[in-house]
């Protein structure tokens, strides 16, 4: 005759060990390591958006291809936003802030990066330039345009003088032919052409604003 297994109590068989999932134990070494933490930290929309070029030049360093790399900057400050509105952010009070705040940073790029690369468009489309191009005509390269949209906004942001002399080279009209219209002596107009130039060279040379020179694929 077999003899029965003993039954545990009701109580006994609702004990949960020390280790288990959900257990007081457990509840307090989470609660004391919440604790442990250091405070969050709620640097201004300002701080950073200037961190910007920091952003770009990582996302050009991990090959992000020009083509997304203002749409994937964007998705990166607001992630990065959105986490220090929910008080994610805490750096280590001992660290510089703008220090802390550039590695947050770099974490924040290496995750939105691989979720980008996983995207199916990334994975499977292939971009062809101008696909419904009338016929006879050579397609617009997609890079082109975007470095030229970018080169655009670099000359929307010169002063009234210089976006004029230089749209004006630019036009059907000679430069002697414009200053003439203008009543202003062409060798004066010359002058403003390389001054204008010279400050739209500087404005696209210059390491705080975002380069519009391809990235390396």
């Amino acid at each position: 005759m077999k003899t029965p297994l003993p039954i545990p109590s009701r109580r006994e068989g609702r004990r949960l060990s020390s280790d288990a999932p959900g257990s007081r134990a457990r509840r307090r070494a989470r609660r004391a390591s919440k604790e442990a933490r250091p405070p969050a930290v709620s640097p201004s929309i300002e701080a950073l958006w200037a961190e910007r070029p920091f952003v770009a030049l990582l996302l050009r360093a991990l090959h992000v291809p020009a083509r997304d790399l203002e749409d994937l900057l964007q998705t990166v400050l607001l992630g990065a936003w959105k986490a220090i509105r929910a008080r994610r952010y805490r750096p280590d009070p001992s660290r510089c802030p703008r220090a802390a705040l550039r590695a947050w940073l770099h974490g924040v790029v290496w995750r939105q990066v691989s979720h980008y690369r996983e995207r199916a468009c990334v994975r499977r489309e292939i971009l062809r330039g101008a696909p419904r191009a009338p016929a006879g005509q050579a397609p617009v390269q997609i890079e082109g345009e975007l470095l030229a949209r970018a080169a655009l906004r670099e000359v929307a942001a010169l002063p009234v003088g210089h976006r004029e002399v230089l749209l004006a080279a630019a036009g059907p009209l000679s430069l002697a032919a414009w200053a003439r219209a203008r009543g202003m002596n062409p060798n004066s107009a010359a002058s403003r052409l390389r001054c204008a130039r010279r400050a739209l060279a500087k404005r696209l040379a210059s390491p705080g604003r975002r380069s519009v020179t391809p990235a390396p694929q």
